[in-house]
């Protein structure tokens, strides 16, 4: 069995799709199994029924207003380079309305309901490829993997989306009595689930560089500085998953094909530019072609 596996990221997503476009697309790998986490979740549903090039116009042209219905922070471009501050007003909005975080995701609700129709959720419960999405589940203090086979349409929106959470600057879903939210809280790269599920060759897409990284400068404002946190604790959580799917892998003879991108493609993965993102695309799709299988083998 062959798993493709994505992981959180954000707006990195978009890279991701380019080595996912490579992988399915150009290389004809046909997978037994998708499993996503965060941005990985709303990538693989597409990618499990060919739909490369709809889920590939979503990442290109999505634009921060798509995600954020109330923004907790805002941000300037300067060059190449993205400076955030804290959104006193949004956030004001969101306490006068006795929300419990900082920023509102309904337009990302909105947008997963609006890309994913019934019919192609219809097509994807009937396709042989079982797809799976990670989320956390705050009142138990455990991961939940969701198969989307069995769940209704409105259901699977749901948990795309809440995967998709990263709180407190997004939405917390409220469901079955329980608070969902991303799925990178708990599992960031999940290759120890598709390992319990019966992969044994499994393409990973990491959203992180494993290159040396330079000293950051000092954060300069409180949402910065837990920004900055949540980045370090991600970090961590990503490390732990590879290394126990690699002793995982080794003990069972599983092969594990890491994607990694060669350079840090940004520092604010919660920002969305469209431009920024195309090219992420096109950059994936080159980086596969670059270090990926030969295709012709595959043929």
């Amino acid at each position: 069995m062959r798993a493709l596996v994505i992981s959180g990221g954000g707006s990195k997503g978009a890279f991701g799709g380019g080595i996912a476009e490579y992988l399915i697309k150009e290389c004809g790998i046909k997978y037994d199994l998708f499993l996503g986490t965060s941005t990985g979740s709303l990538l693989v549903p597409h990618l499990s029924i060919g739909k490369i090039d709809k889920i590939k116009e979503l990442y290109t042209s999505v634009s921060q207003k798509d995600i954020f219905t109330i923004c907790p922070f805002k941000t300037t471009r300067e060059g190449e380079v993205y400076k955030s501050k804290i959104n006193h007003w949004g956030i004001i909005q969101m306490f006068i309305r006795k929300e419990k975080t900082f920023g509102d995701t309904s337009n990302l609700r909105k947008l997963i309901r609006k890309s994913l129709s019934i019919e192609e959720f219809e097509e994807m419960k009937a396709n042989e490829a079982d797809v799976v999405v990670a989320v956390s589940n705050l009142s138990t203090n455990r991961v939940e993997y969701k198969l989307l086979k069995d769940c209704l349409y409105e259901d699977f929106c749901d948990w795309m989306w809440a995967s998709s959470n990263m709180v407190p600057f997004m939405s917390l879903l409220e469901k079955n009595r329980m608070q969902y939210a991303d799925g990178g809280m708990a599992d960031l790269i999940p290759i120890s689930e598709s390992i319990h599920r019966g992969a044994t060759e499994i393409d990973i897409i990491v959203l992180k560089t494993n290159k040396p990284r330079s000293p950051k400068q000092g954060v300069k404002n409180a949402l910065e500085l837990t920004t900055r946190t949540f980045d370090f604790m991600l970090n961590q959580i990503s490390n732990d998953d590879i290394a126990i799917g690699k002793l995982q892998s080794s003990q069972q003879k599983i092969n594990l094909n890491f994607y990694y991108p060669p350079r840090v493609l940004t520092e604010h993965s919660l920002i969305f530019d469209p431009v920024q993102m195309k090219e992420w695309w096109q950059e994936g799709f080159d980086f596969a072609k670059q270090i990926g299988p030969d295709c012709k083998c595959l043929e």
